[in-house]
């Protein structure tokens, strides 16, 4: 795709804002044609810088009180397939990064429960063969969480 418009931009900031507002207020404050915006949308979903719209649910609404990041580590390579194939099945992994330094990923959890979280460890992390050391780290609270990517003017974007 080619560089982002300033009508991009700002359609992609009031969506990440947003994403359930009328193409009629999304017309007003960006200042072009109803049928201009939601052409715009579809092309920046069909280019992928728009990968989906969901519903941010409160994971202290559903129960998952507990928000941990946990450090896993290996030096054998044949280890990460077991280790991305447990992972990825769980539901209780919100993110899974793999990571420069002496730790191999860095993954977000949210569980309900400090006995939750072992049973996770035990049974998903811990249960994969060749796994060397862990970290837990249990978040005590959080004073940013966003989903929101900056899309300031100038970046470039395939």
């Amino acid at each position: 795709m080619a560089k982002l418009d300033d009508t991009d931009r700002q359609l992609l900031m009031l969506l990440q804002e947003d994403d359930r507002q009328p193409l009629a207020a999304l017309s007003e404050k960006t200042g072009v044609a109803v049928s201009t915006v939601n052409d715009r949308i579809k092309r920046l979903v069909r280019s992928g810088l728009i990968t989906g719209f969901h519903a941010r649910v409160a994971p202290e609404a559903v129960g998952l009180n507990l928000l941990a990041f946990i450090l896993v580590s290996w030096s054998n390579p044949k280890v990460e397939t077991g280790f991305l194939q447990r992972v990825k099945a769980s539901p209780d992994v919100l993110e899974c990064h793999h990571i420069t330094g002496a730790w191999n990923y860095l993954l977000k959890v949210r569980v309900g429960t400090t006995r939750e979280l072992e049973r996770f460890l035990t049974e998903t992390v811990k249960a994969v063969d060749g796994l060397e050391r862990t970290e837990t780290l249990i978040t005590l609270s959080s004073a940013k969480e966003s989903w929101q990517v900056s899309v300031a003017a100038g970046a470039e974007h395939p």
